[in-house]
């Protein structure tokens, strides 16, 4: 049966390590699980290809010479898009900066850490539930994205979105159930 759908050869954004049962990566991959609130350790492998790709960027432009055009026009792209995602500060701003990010400065940056770290959920886990059940907007924008890098310019317009229950939305489902019951409780004093 013919369908119109578009169909895309979607590329793998995560990479198996090399040894999977090697104690000490383990051990410090659990750890990050735990920290971070992460669902399972692809989580943290996305992460991982995500910062060797910059790196091989970085790698690859610091061949180059100083005066190469490729390298002052891709590199200054590279990185003011560092620096606008928080990864590297105002005077960090070099090629040899970028090869020593890590997997955790990256994790820093997620919405999931933002939102706990900023106090509007009680842990980590919280904070995730709340982000997947769409309680959660950057910049007036609703956002169900836990993993969602966010920007320095963005960061301080996290907040409760306006149509949750927890911001000035209508009551959710246990809400109502209780205001229902206390008017029909209210309603039988009157008898």
């Amino acid at each position: 049966m013919p369908t119109n759908a578009q169909h895309r050869n979607y590329r793998k954004t995560y990479k198996t390590p090399r040894r999977p049962f090697e104690k000490e990566r383990l051990d410090a991959e659990l750890k990050l699980v735990g920290e971070y609130g992460l669902r399972c350790k692809r989580e943290i492998w996305r992460c991982q290809y995500a910062l060797a790709k910059l790196r091989k960027a970085a790698r690859t432009l610091l061949t180059l010479d100083p005066k190469d055009p490729k390298r002052i026009f891709e590199g200054a792209a590279l990185l003011r898009r560092m620096n606008r995602y928080g990864l590297l500060a105002e005077d960090e701003l070099e090629l040899d900066f970028v090869l020593q990010l890590t997997t955790q400065k990256l994790l820093e940056r997620r919405l999931q850490t933002k939102v706990f770290k900023q106090g509007l959920a009680k842990s980590i886990h919280h904070a995730r539930v709340l982000i997947r059940q769409r309680h959660i907007s950057v910049g007036g924008q609703l956002v169900n994205v836990p993993s969602f890098n966010v920007r320095t310019s963005s960061e301080k317009h996290i907040d409760i979105s306006a149509n949750s229950p927890y911001g000035q939305g209508a009551p959710g489902r246990v809400a109502k159930k209780r205001a229902a019951a206390k008017a029909a409780a209210g309603g039988d004093d009157e008898e």
